[in-house]
């Protein structure tokens, strides 16, 4: 066999092992999701925080459910883990407890207990906090609105 011959041979042999590799390359790089495919991430939505000294007053349409009123015009929807129906009776007092910065981020930011003024106060638990749009105040029914 001449030197020519033998190197052809070696490049249809070499073709021969890296054609198929190559080509299960090209079907994986098909398989996988193009960097646009990916699933996008979902949008964060801008943090709304707000003072707890900025807090003007506050409703409870039901046991798991509070409207704080902030800056005189903002509302917050504060859904509960956990509530208490004392929250619904007439001249119960909703306690903050403040450590540190007095700034509402997250339900976690919140220490919120109910009280009655007469025994002790019962902790409640926020489970999230969503700032109102004006249209969605204007859906609070009025005995409700804070």
């Amino acid at each position: 066999m001449s030197k020519i011959a033998h190197i052809a041979r070696a490049a249809l042999v070499g073709l021969a092992i890296s054609a198929p590799l190559a080509l299960s390359g090209a079907t994986a790089a098909q398989d996988a999701p193009a960097p646009a495919e990916k699933a996008a991430k979902p949008a964060k939505t801008p943090r709304q925080c707000f003072y707890l000294s900025d807090w003007r007053g506050w409703t409870a349409p039901d046991k798991d459910t509070l409207y704080l009123k902030v800056r005189g015009k903002d509302v917050y929807k504060v859904d509960l883990a956990y509530g208490s129906s004392q929250l619904t009776w007439p001249g119960t007092h909703l306690v903050s407890i403040v450590r540190g910065v007095d700034s509402v981020c997250s339900p976690m930011d919140l220490d919120l207990r109910v009280s009655d003024g007469f025994g002790m106060a019962i902790p409640i638990r926020a489970k999230t906090i969503t700032k109102l749009t004006p249209e969605q105040i204007a859906a609070i029914p009025k005995k409700y609105k804070p």
